[in-house]
């Protein structure tokens, strides 16, 4: 049987580990001596983001999260070469389906439910039940909620329904892991510079119809923010935590 190898900043498993803030949070992690599993659809991504650091105790394993099947075989991987789990980053999800809301198609409504609410729950189904099961007991679990959590975008009902529904998935995880030393997060992201956000300086429709330009910020501040809130004793949660490009209009939306 192969030995565990946690790091001694303990073991994460992140999702979308392949591009933009999993990617970098999962760099970071590493460089902090924790053991990681990188969970995200492409293979090359995720050895992509290893590119130039140590990764010896990082664990490549390509996962849809959509299928049920696929988790349930990641987290087993992850706990069988580690030997348990300390964080989840719950971060994968997709922007698919913009428009106006009488011209979404229900095969890309079910498609973006599937990834950021099915494969959320899946991933944190998983990762409670490995920190219920194992000794010392408990764990983290931070969930990507979006901005879109609070107030919407136009024409983005699938991303904002999905994105309000992981607030209550948050909330009823931090009630029913107290008891197990189980804390549960959101960090809620607004105009991070990734790839996802390149129109984002270009212009993007308003509430008010208008397309204006808006501020991103470095997504080196998203990653401070969630080593914060994954670097806290279990005794001490973070809830929900909103980081954002300061000027954007998000206050006043709508």
């Amino acid at each position: 049987m192969t030995q565990p190898r946690q790091g001694p900043g303990g073991t994460a498993l992140v999702t979308g580990a392949g591009s933009g803030i999993g990617r970098m949070f999962t760099r970071a992690l590493l460089e902090r001596s924790w053991s990681v599993a990188l969970l995200g659809r492409r293979e090359t991504a995720l050895r992509e983001t290893l590119d130039g650091i140590d990764h010896r105790n990082a664990l490549v394993l390509p996962t849809d999260i959509s299928d049920h099947a696929s988790v349930e075989h990641a987290f087993a991987q992850t706990t069988a070469t580690f030997g348990r789990l300390d964080l989840l980053f719950n971060n994968a999800g997709t922007f698919a389906g913009g428009g106006p809301l009488e011209d979404i198609d229900a095969g890309i409504w079910r498609d973006v439910v599937d990834v950021n609410l099915n494969g959320a729950f899946y991933c944190a189904q998983a990762a409670y039940r490995a920190m219920k099961a194992q000794s010392p007991q408990g764990g983290r679990i931070i969930n990507n909620g979006s901005v879109s959590a609070q107030v919407p975008r136009p024409n983005s009902a699938a991303y904002t329904a999905t994105k309000h529904a992981i607030t209550g998935l948050t909330k009823a995880i931090a009630l029913e892991g107290r008891r197990y030393g189980i804390a549960c997060g959101q960090i809620d992201i607004g105009n991070a510079a990734t790839p996802l956000a390149r129109d984002l300086p270009k212009g993007m429709l308003q509430a008010d119809g208008t397309v204006r330009p808006e501020p991103t910020m470095k997504v080196e501040d998203v990653v401070d923010a969630l080593l914060y809130m994954a670097c806290l004793p279990l005794e001490a949660n973070v809830l929900s935590l909103t980081v954002m490009a300061s000027s954007m209009p998000l206050v006043g939306r709508g």
